[in-house]
């Protein structure tokens, strides 16, 4: 874009030359003063141009003046945004307006004029049935590694949403969790995503040599596997939220589509105790997967997190069928999460899912085992 403009202002101060000599002089004046205002769009449609890699709209973007669906920020004015955690122009779009008010220097009028050029550039129209219906089709879905559990949830783990995965231990959770980040780098006829994965532990169960064996079973190189998983550890809540802002940040940089924390809740359930820190522990976690959500709606990534449960209260018939357990987090989470899997232990070394909560899966069970190569599927009995 920038060299089409310089060749076009070069021609024209060529021909004025030719036709009109005493002219030539006002013709550059004016060709050098058009530089300024091109350069700054140019800019912005290059920062586009190298941020449909990773599918996001840089917030250089908003740069540009008005004219040009920009905003006119200044340099400051950028770095206040990523100070506040906002790395991409999706994060403007998809916020309340008084959220963006709430960044250092931005005033309601600012934030109003940021607001509308982020919804221009990130158009958020109805949409039909079969509109909506044709991308869910293309929508990719991230292989388990078990043909018959990727056979329930309809071909695997979805992107663009959460995905919530609860169950006693030793049920297979971070198993899956291993599986997927490796998965989620095979080519997309394989079932994967071609692209990248970021784990939070918050349970300091990550283990990297799980990683290179389930790169074995599918033939990959294990240093490029392991360079293509950023870990994070989290060791308090509130450490746990903050992560989330950094996340951003490093899916504005490269092409990724998998997110994973496990446990979603270990820290906010030792972190707040008792009943009279109840509430406040429920706010906290309805904030951060409110984040999660977030994320999975601008970067378009699949969002895995596990949970652990609780022993049941209830009584009654179900006493007899054995342990009864509740995830943790309550109404919340429940909400917070589109699809809800309940692992369990099944009969020897099996593992069995049940899908939980859908709202586009039937209800069903597959039975599943863990090899070496991770998730992989149970042997017949």
């Amino acid at each position: 874009m920038e060299g089409q403009a310089e060749r076009r202002s070069e021609r024209l101060a060529k021909k004025q030359r030719v036709e009109a000599p005493e002219e030539a002089a006002a013709a550059e004046a004016v060709v050098a003063e058009a530089p300024a205002a091109e350069g700054q769009v140019a800019q912005a449609q290059e920062e586009e141009e190298r941020g449909d890699e990773p599918g996001i709209t840089r917030l250089e973007r908003l740069c540009a003046p008005t004219a040009h669906q920009g905003a006119g920020l200044s340099k400051a004015d950028l770095n206040a945004l990523i100070d506040h955690g906002i790395h991409c122009v999706e994060s403007i779009a998809f916020m309340p307006l008084r959220k963006l008010q709430d960044v250092k220097g931005i005033g309601e009028q600012k934030a109003q004029k940021i607001m509308a050029a982020a919804r221009q550039l990130v158009p958020m129209r109805m949409v039909s049935a079969a509109e909506m219906l044709q991308m869910r089709r293309n929508m990719i879905q991230l292989t388990t590694g078990s043909t018959q559990l990727d056979r329930i949830l309809g071909g695997g783990v979805e992107t663009g949403c959460i995905t919530e995965i609860f169950g006693e231990f030793r049920c297979g959770k971070t198993q899956l969790c291993h599986t997927l980040c490796v998965a989620c780098q095979l080519p997309i006829e394989n079932g994967g995503g071609e692209s990248k994965a970021l784990y939070i532990d918050t349970e300091g169960t990550f283990r990297p040599e799980r990683l290179v064996s389930i790169a074995e079973r599918y033939g990959l190189n294990e240093e490029d596997v392991l360079e293509n998983v950023t870990y994070a550890r989290a060791y308090n809540a509130e450490h746990q939220e903050k992560l989330l802002a950094e996340v951003g940040g490093v899916f504005c940089e490269s092409r990724y589509a998998l997110l994973v924390v496990d446990s979603a809740t270990s820290l906010f359930r030792t972190d707040y105790i008792g009943r009279n820190e109840l509430a406040e522990r429920q706010q906290a976690l309805n904030r951060f997967l409110r984040k999660l959500q977030g994320i999975a709606n601008e970067h378009g990534v699949a969002v895995v997190i596990t949970n652990q449960v609780q022993a049941s209260p209830a009584g009654g018939p179900a006493a007899f069928m054995g342990p009864q357990v509740t995830p943790i987090g309550g109404h919340v989470i429940s909400h917070a999460s589109q699809t809800r899997l309940f692992f369990r232990k099944g009969k020897g070394e099996t593992r069995v899912c049940k899908i939980y909560d859908s709202p586009n899966l039937p209800e069903g069970e597959a039975m599943f085992a863990i090899g070496t190569g991770g998730i992989q599927d149970a042997e017949k009995q």
